[in-house]
Order: structure tokens, then C-alpha cells, then sequence
């Protein structure tokens, strides 16, 4: 019996049992394997196909576990001997674009995601102190370019932040200097998948790829949905797990559907009986030769007879189906679904793009945009300071319509003509009117005869 003291101070004795004498195969001694068997003899199967996408060896070098530095954990991965056909299993949640094999399968999740983050990012931030507009009282080099070694532009840290927020759930902004006043000048964002969050004897505290992160307030972790005593943040891909499992299946029927050359399910009957062999062979050469001559009628001998399965009902349903399952991913990821060609039973709200574009900042872009603009300010400036987005490229009304309302803001003193062109970025300030013409010199007056004038 062996005893030994954990780290935590749990006591724990060990013991074994002795190997029993006397009932060991073959007579071999205690402890001592039997020699190895001879292998299965082979049945009556086809071979296994092995797949385009299987990597050689792969299996037998890698394991799923945590990866080194600063890479994710590995992904599960098809390798030598994989069947053709068969999908890898949907473990982890990082890896692939920071949304893991579910998500990344599905091309609805990019669309989303890359429609939100693209117009929030394309939107210049600006500094607000009391209620206006001073980006000038206080010049930040982050407004421009966070870290310019890393990122090409704000559009470029803003994209990444957007996109891991609803994307992945939570968002973490690593502080890599501070200015003179003490607040970030210069940050980056991180991979989720490599931060550890635990709560510590001093508060919370963050180890990034094992490494411990010293000064928690270097770190701003914004959560997109949680709850109390709960450290990580949950994104909505995290309740799609059923829907993106039917949108991944039903994709790989149409691929598969497109790769057998358009093929309909049918059953081929043959009148003798038949061995297993015999009907993988039967199977294989309909499928040979109906791929091989696409368009030539088809010959069946030997008594063999074609039974086509109605398959447009099925089709059907499953198209809906498919339509369906997308449209709840993009309400879930911030996307009214008709933006997407997708159909939905509010298409026909709207009758111009202006509505269009401000119900989705109002009703899906706004609440993100603000959460997070909130976050990096209390981060990032003063108290009574504030970073703020200018959503005004994005909702703003046709010209005439922004002519009509800048007439009655001009009439009532709120605006001048001057601030009217800046807003609208005419140009230079409007050119000098052109002065009077001098009136014409009037001739002298003959006695006798009467002045004749163009008046």
C-alpha cells in the first residue's frame, strides 16, 4: 500500500492487487502478456475509401490538447485511414477563426459577422466631453491606429473587436503602454482561446498562453452575455449548436448531391439473388457509368430494373428547412435575414434602403456599439470623457432630405450656412457675391430737346 499527499492536502492510499497464479493463457507467468494473435481474417467489405482531406501520419504524431505559445488548441483533423465522407467531430471552440469547427463550417456565421464588424469599423471614432464633440481639447494616437505594428488602422482593431464580440462572446484588450496620464496609448486585442480567467485571492486574475498577466488592469474583458459568479462571456453561437449542425449537414447533401454528377436516389432490383459482393459491384458500375457518359441514355441488362425515388417533396422541405435554420443564425448574429437575400415576414416593412439601414443600426448595431464604446472609455479616458462612434455614413437620409432639414435648422439660428457646408464637406468657404454694377453716366441736358435714357 502506497500513500501519498496531494497538493491541496487530501491524504490518498493506494493499493494493488497481486496477479493471480495459476489461470494465465498459454502459461505464461504472472505479469507476462500473452504472445499477440493473429490479425482478424479480412471480411467480406469494401475497402475503406480514404478521403482528399485525410493528412498522412497525422494521427499518430497529434493529439487534441493545448497548443504551445501563443497557437490555439489543436482542432480535430482527419488523418490516414479517415472514411471518405465522414465529418471530423465538432469539439473545442477555438482554432478556426476564433469560432471553432462549428462555426467556421457555415457560411452563414462569416456572412453575419463580417457584415456587422465591417460597418461598425468603418465608422470614424471621435472623443465626447460634455455632451460635445472635443477630440481636438485631447489628441489620441489611438483614434488613428491602436498599435501600429500590429494593426494597418482603427478599421483594422475594430473589425477583430467587433467580430469577437458576438462572434466568440467576450472580448479581451491587452494595454501595451501608457501615456503620461496614465491610461492605455497603446493596446491590441487577444485570442480568447489562449486567456485563462480565475478568481484569485486579490481579485480576478488573467494568465495568457500559461504566462500570468501581473497587473489585471491591463486587461479590459468585455462579456456579451453572463451571469453572476460566472468569469467568461457566452456569445449566441453558443445556443445555435443544433441549427448550425442542420445548415453543415444539409450543405454536405448538396455537395454531395453535385459530386455523384446529379444523380437521383434510386433502387436497382435484380431478379436473382445475390451476395454482398455482388451488389457493391451492381452499385458501382450504375454509378461508373451513369458519371462517366452524363446525358447518354442508360442500358440495363440482364434483367436489372430501375425504380427512381420521388425525391422533390423531400428536396423541398429541406430547402425551406435549410432557409429557415439561417435565417434564426442571422437573427442571432445581428443581421435582419432579407439583407442576406434570406427570407423573413419583415421584407416588406420597409420601403427604401434608408429604413432598412436604420432599423439595423437601431435595432442590432447600436446596443453592441455602445456597450463596448462605453467599455473602452472607461478605459481608456477620464471620467466625463467618452469615445463614440459616427454612425451617420451609415443612417443618414438622402440629400434632399438632409437639404430640407438643414433649411429649417438655418431659418431657426441653430445652424449657419457655414456649418451646413462643413457637415456636408463642400469645399473652401462659398465665393464672394458679385458686387453692383456702377449705374450709367447721364448726359447733359440740351435746351430744346428732350433726354433720351434706356429707363
Amino acid at each position: 500500500m502506497a500513500e501519498r499527499v496531494t497538493t491541496s492536502g487530501l491524504v490518498v492510499q493506494e493499493r494493488s492487487m497481486p496477479a493471480p497464479r495459476g489461470n494465465e493463457p498459454n502459461g505464461q507467468e504472472p505479469g507476462v502478456n500473452p504472445p499477440p494473435t493473429t490479425a482478424n481474417p479480412p471480411g467480406d467489405y469494401a475497402p475503406i475509401s480514404v478521403g482528399p482531406d485525410a493528412s498522412e501520419g497525422f494521427g499518430n504524431t497529434h493529439v487534441l490538447g493545448p497548443g504551445g505559445g501563443w497557437l490555439p488548441p489543436v482542432d480535430p483533423q482527419a488523418w490516414s485511414g479517415w472514411p471518405e465522407g465522414w465529418a471530423t467531430p465538432l469539439w473545442g471552440s477555438a482554432g478556426q477563426g476564433m469560432l471553432g469547427p462549428l462555426g467556421s463550417r457555415v457560411d452563414i456565421v462569416f456572412a453575419c459577422l463580417d457584415l456587422n464588424a465591417s460597418i461598425l469599423s468603418t465608422m470614424p471614432p471621435y472623443l465626447v466631453h460634455g455632451g460635445q464633440e472635443a477630440t481636438k481639447d485631447r489628441p489620441t494616437a489611438w483614434l488613428t491606429n491602436p498599435e501600429p505594428e500590429i494593426y494597418a488602422s482603427w478599421d483594422a482593431f475594430a473589425k477583430e473587436l467587433f467580430w469577437c464580440f458576438r462572434g466568440v462572446g467576450e472580448v479581451f484588450v491587452y494595454a501595451l503602454a501608457r501615456g503620461s496620464d496614465g491610461y492605455p496609448s497603446r493596446f491590441m486585442m487577444l485570442n480568447p482561446a489562449v486567456v485563462n480567467v480565475d478568481r484569485g485571492r486579490s481579485g480576478i486574475e488573467y494568465t495568457v498562453a500559461d504566462v500570468p498577466i501581473e497587473n489585471p488592469a491591463d486587461i479590459l474583458h468585455v462579456k456579451y452575455a453572463s451571469w453572476p459568479g460566472d468569469l467568461r462571456g457566452h456569445g449566441p453561437l453558443e445556443v445555435a449548436g443544433s441549427r448550425l449542425l442542420t445548415v453543415a449537414a444539409l450543405t454536405r447533401y448538396a455537395t454531395g448531391l453535385a459530386e455523384s454528377g446529379g444523380l437521383p436516389p434510386a433502387i436497382l432490383k435484380y431478379p436473382r439473388r445475390v451476395n454482398r459482393r455482388q451488389i457493391a459491384q451492381i452499385q458501382h458500375d450504375w454509378i461508373a457509368a451513369r458519371v462517366s457518359g452524363m446525358g447518354l441514355p442508360a442500358v440495363l441488362a440482364d434483367g436489372v430494373e430501375l425504380q427512381e425515388i420521388n425525391v422533390q417533396l423531400r428536396d423541398s422541405a429541406l430547402a425551406e428547412l435549410s432557409k429557415f435554420s439561417e435565417s434564426r443564425i442571422a437573427n442571432l448574429l445581428g443581421v435582419p435575414p432579407f439583407l442576406l437575400g434570406l427570407p423573413s415576414a419583415d421584407a416588406g416593412t420597409y420601403v427604401n434602403s434608408t429604413n432598412v439601414f436604420d432599423f439595423h443600426w437601431r435595432a442590432y448595431l447600436r446596443p453592441e456599439a455602445h456597450t463596448l464604446s462605453k467599455a473602452l472609455s472607461g478605459w481608456l479616458l477620464p471620467r466625463d470623457w467618452e469615445v463614440e462612434l459616427d454612425r451617420d455614413e451609415y443612417v443618414r437620409p438622402s440629400l434632399l432630405e438632409r437639404a430640407q432639414s438643414y433649411q429649417i435648422l438655418v431659418q431657426a439660428g441653430i445652424l449657419s450656412a457655414e456649418e451646413v457646408r462643413k457637415r456636408e464637406r463642400f469645399g473652401g468657404p462659398p465665393p464672394p457675391s458679385p458686387a453692383p454694377a456702377a449705374p450709367l453716366p447721364v448726359p447733359a441736358q440740351t435746351p430744346g430737346r428732350p433726354v433720351i435714357t434706356n429707363a
